[in-house]
């Protein structure tokens, strides 16, 4: 679909992540490290001036559910509204990964459950252990 591939991990005020930023970023490393042509990095700010910086003409969204949706949709057309030159591409996850996200995640780690069938297995070891230290 695309020569190449920028993953960008950005930091979300609103949400209350278990990894810092750096944390998050050496692990998005790890996962893709033997994929060809994909560059991870992180940025702050407005994600469409990232994009027009970064030389790209798209960002690419993955929707899981309806939910995933409207929101989606509205950051696409704000971003749209602030760079017309900016394409948003949706993508569908394969219907065994659609109802995952790092809510269901987290709390299956912090129940003690199995996460080897759901993430990588070193993020999993660094899950499971963030979520011993919490506990203390």
């Amino acid at each position: 679909m695309f020569e190449k591939l920028i993953v960008a991990v950005a930091p979300n005020p609103s949400k209350h992540p278990l990894f810092n930023l750096k944390e998050r970023l050496e692990m998005v490393r790890l996962v893709t490290q033997d994929l060809p042509n994909l560059e991870v990095t992180t940025f702050e700010g407005l994600l469409v001036d990232f994009v027009r910086r970064s030389g790209a003409h798209a960002v690419l969204r993955g929707l899981r559910a309806i939910s995933d949706f409207e929101h989606e949709f509205q950051m696409a057309l704000i971003n749209r509204k602030l760079a017309e030159t900016v394409e948003t591409v949706f993508l569908m996850p394969s219907e065994e990964y659609s109802y995952l996200s790092s809510t269901i995640i987290k709390d299956v780690a912090s129940h003690g459950g199995p996460l080897r069938d759901f993430v990588h297995p070193e993020v999993a070891r660094r899950l499971q252990e963030r979520i011993r230290s919490l506990k203390g």
